[in-house]
């Protein structure tokens, strides 16, 4: 499935979809450290005054774009193949920790690793994280609550092996971001498999 912009058509004219387009533009040219609102102002076609109108600053416009663009990632996961819990996880699994990332979805994914990065220093940024990683966190628990409940999955602790998994993918998420010499995705995938294998999955089920 091809990554498709988070910004739709071009020329949309939604208030709210051209601030984010501006940020987000603003952000890759100059990065967080030298963004400032009047620099959103210079990617933003309209009046900058709509920006002061709808965020008391830059923090406040970067929060929103990150849910903007966690929302987009959301809906460019493909739906598993069937309704059980097993094929969910492979799911998720699949997009998070996928070997060939276009240039759209790598640029999107560098934004929101920068802004991560911000989080020892910046208390909303580390609210903000905090509270995405642990509804992260409950969903692929409920996942592995669901593969007990059919049967694929051994009686294990389901926040402990949610705990394991989402560290493992964020893992792979900022090394790919961050380092020249990325992470092998694939290589990190089969040992994910590996444990899944060994440790979760009941006998039969392939990972």
């Amino acid at each position: 499935m091809a990554f498709d912009s988070p910004f739709g058509d071009d020329t949309a004219d939604e208030t709210r979809t051209v601030i984010m387009r501006a940020t987000y533009e603003a952000l890759t040219k100059h990065g967080y450290e030298n963004l400032t609102i009047q620099r959103i102002g210079e990617e933003f076609p309209k009046s900058k005054s709509l920006i002061y109108q709808h965020y008391d600053g830059k923090d406040a416009v970067l929060v929103e774009l990150l849910e903007f663009l966690l929302d987009h990632l959301e809906s460019q996961m493909a739906q598993p193949p069937t309704t059980d819990a097993h094929a969910s996880l492979r799911t998720v699994l699949d997009f998070v920790l996928a070997t060939d990332l276009d240039a759209e979805r790598s640029e999107l994914t560098n934004v929101m690793v920068e802004l991560r990065g911000q989080a020892p220093h910046n208390e909303v940024f580390r609210t903000y994280f905090t509270e995405n990683d642990r509804g992260f966190r409950r969903d692929l628990a409920g996942i592995v609550e669901r593969g007990i409940e059919e049967g694929a999955y051994r009686p294990v602790d389901p926040e402990a092996v949610a705990e394991f998994v989402l560290t493992v993918m964020s893992g792979g998420t900022v090394r790919r971001a961050t380092t020249d010499d990325a992470a092998d995705i694939a290589a990190v995938r089969r040992e994910l498999d590996a444990y899944l294998r060994g440790r979760v999955l009941a006998d039969g089920v392939e990972p």
